[in-house]
């Protein structure tokens, strides 16, 4: 493509290293919407006759035939660009020549990358989504199931099992949001900016965008064939995500080891041990659990590449690209994978009521004291005390005599004998986001309207 000025082939060092066609490749049908659309600029503009848009409209869909055959796997083209520009010369004969008339790859690139971008978003929103789905079945499930919640990993309070699963969906929520607000700034048309300083010919760009689904034109060629802020922004919206299905792994590897047996993972979604026949292992888990470090690792290297490049396009901006299709690729592939771990699970209520042990009531004895007017620094020190001495005496909390109770404090066994259970607990909790039945129900409601179809 730059034959002209140069004399010497390109070393092969060079060339290993340049080469980007066996990363970029799969922008093929992207590169062939920005020719086609680009067909058409010319034409509108008078660089291109009729007739020549038919013949070159026509070599782009035999090129289309090849690549879906698999022409690229084996190319030695330098990048998509080129392996596309040589195929359509030999579909359409010399008129090809005329197709990179006003453009660059610079703003050729950018506009296929935005274009992957916008959809792989797309993609990963609809995993998202399935994902939440399945959480809000488990929710629905688990409306009258109660466990107790964690803090620092030690027994917290009692919850629902659809309080715990809907703590994991409103996560997913915020993703969507980001994803939504990243697919709108990635939808900006940067062709027509040439190589830096903007097409030589009168091409409409604001037709260009439309044709190709853009919501609006760059405004400065300059920043235009350089910019991946958007790359940026889709790689970042996509390891929050990745760390927010990490930490839903996490808790579902602790829940269903031996230890806790809360839930039971389809035998799909787990795999065996070589040497050990007993075990069930949540690879799956730890998989999606894994793959969060590597989007984060993808995200710093995609930042470092852009933090000290001058203006305009460089080469270094290359090495971006495969950072933002592994992260994509990650990201949706995580999702699905637990959307399919949490839609088989089954959660084991009995293993969840056995472990919410008297202890867990302990701030709901306190805020009763509270209620019968004692301050709540001093309710606390006195259930503390409660809870000390039932461990000394090796019973529950609720089993502690009332002569025993009323040594700690007057009003102590009053509160005891009103304490009732978990259910309770987890009722007198009525406030928005809160875990009675009422409030969790409109929680649910909420989350279906945020998740629908």
């Amino acid at each position: 493509m730059w034959g002209g000025r140069y004399a010497e082939p390109m070393d092969p060092r060079l060339d290993r290293l340049n080469r980007s066609l066996p990363v970029d490749r799969r922008l093929w049908r992207e590169d062939l919407a920005t020719n086609r659309a680009w067909v058409g600029a010319l034409e509108r503009c008078g660089v291109l006759a009729a007739a020549e848009r038919e013949a070159l409209l026509a070599g782009l869909a035999e090129v289309e035939s090849a690549l879906a055959a698999g022409a690229a796997a084996a190319a030695p083209d330098e990048d998509i660009h080129s392996l596309i520009e040589r195929l359509l010369g030999e579909a359409a004969g010399p008129v090809a020549g005329k197709l990179h008339t006003g453009r660059s790859r610079n703003d050729q690139m950018a506009t296929d990358l935005r274009l992957w971008t916008v959809a792989a978003l797309g993609r990963l929103d609809a995993g998202l989504a399935a994902l939440g789905r399945a959480l809000i079945g488990q929710a629905e499930r688990g409306m009258d199931v109660l466990m107790p919640a964690y803090t620092h990993t030690q027994r917290a309070q009692p919850v629902r099992l659809a309080h715990w699963a809907l703590s994991h969906v409103w996560p997913l929520a915020r993703d969507r949001a980001r994803l939504g607000e990243a697919r709108r700034r990635a939808a900006v048309l940067p062709l027509g900016s040439g190589a830096i300083a903007g097409s030589g010919f009168a091409v409409d760009r604001q037709r260009l965008a439309a044709d190709l689904g853009f919501a609006d034109v760059s405004p400065n060629s300059m920043d235009a064939v350089g910019d991946r802020d958007f790359a940026v922004e889709a790689v970042f919206a996509a390891t929050l995500a990745g760390t927010h299905l990490s930490r839903l792994a996490e808790d579902l590897v602790l829940f269903s080891s031996a230890e806790f047996g809360f839930v039971r993972l389809a035998e799909a979604f787990t795999t065996g041990s070589s040497l050990m026949p007993q075990k069930r292992n949540p690879d799956s888990l730890e998989l999606v659990r894994g793959a969060a470090g590597q989007l984060l690792g993808r995200l710093v290297g995609l930042v470092a590449t852009l933090k000290a490049m001058p203006t305009g396009y460089q080469k270094d901006l290359q090495e971006n690209n495969a950072a933002l299709f592994d992260a994509l690729d990650l990201a949706e592939q995580a999702a699905a994978l637990l959307a399919g771990v949490v839609d088989t699970m089954a959660p084991d209520a009995g293993r969840m009521a056995a472990a919410l042990e008297p202890a867990v009531l302990a701030t709901d004895l306190a805020d009763l004291l509270v209620k019968s007017g004692t301050a709540f620094r001093e309710a606390h020190a006195v259930v503390g005390a409660l809870v000390r001495r039932a461990e000394a005496l090796g019973v529950p909390i609720d089993r502690v005599s009332a002569a025993e109770a009323a040594r700690l404090a007057p009003a102590l066994p009053a509160a005891l004998a009103a304490l009732g259970g978990p259910e309770a607990a987890v009722e007198r909790r009525a406030l928005p986001g809160g875990t009675a039945r009422s409030a969790v129900a409109a929680q649910l409601a909420a989350a279906r309207k945020a998740f629908a179809p």
